[in-house]
């Protein structure tokens, strides 16, 4: 894998000179390269990974498995773009296996969600099952470590 792309998507936030003593290149040779990944598509943007139970914010997220007849002529490509207009839908996966699409859908609480699928995802023509499943806490998400267990109280309830 190339090193840059992995430190970039490691920390984002490492500048260009961090990179640049990392990697052992000139500063500007990281910069034209990150330029050069931007604009092939390569990069397609930058974030931060937020353990979102550690904030006020109301939150709920769930991964809905979705099978589908495909559209002639266009494959699972119709379904997904379609998937991916929703502002509730987070990602979108094509799987293999038993359903055909994994999506990551976010609403403010179970029954948001809940709404979401009956009234909108399961009513595209050509859905032909849905498989909802609540994510009830995130421990390690983009090869984060959210939760430490270090501060945690090991001890265990005996009854």
């Amino acid at each position: 894998m190339d090193r840059l792309l992995q430190l970039l998507s490691t920390n984002s936030g490492f500048t260009t000179a961090e990179i640049a003593t990392m990697l052992g290149e000139p500063e500007d040779y990281i910069k034209a390269q990150i330029k050069e990944y931007e604009t092939q598509g390569i990069i397609k943007g930058y974030q931060a990974v937020v353990n979102w139970e550690n904030t006020k914010e109301n939150y709920v997220e769930a991964l809905i498995e979705l099978n589908v007849t495909p559209k002639k002529d266009a494959g699972f490509d119709e379904m997904a773009k379609m998937c991916m207009a929703f502002d509730e839908v987070d990602s979108v996966y094509l799987m293999a296996g038993t359903y055909d699409f994994a999506l990551i859908v976010k609403g403010e609480s179970m029954q948001d969600i809940a709404m979401f699928v009956s009234k909108k995802l399961s009513t595209i023509d050509g859905v032909l099952s849905t498989g909802t499943h609540f994510i009830m806490r995130r421990y390690k998400d983009s090869g984060m470590n959210l939760i430490d267990f270090e501060g945690s109280d090991e001890r265990s309830l005996i009854l």
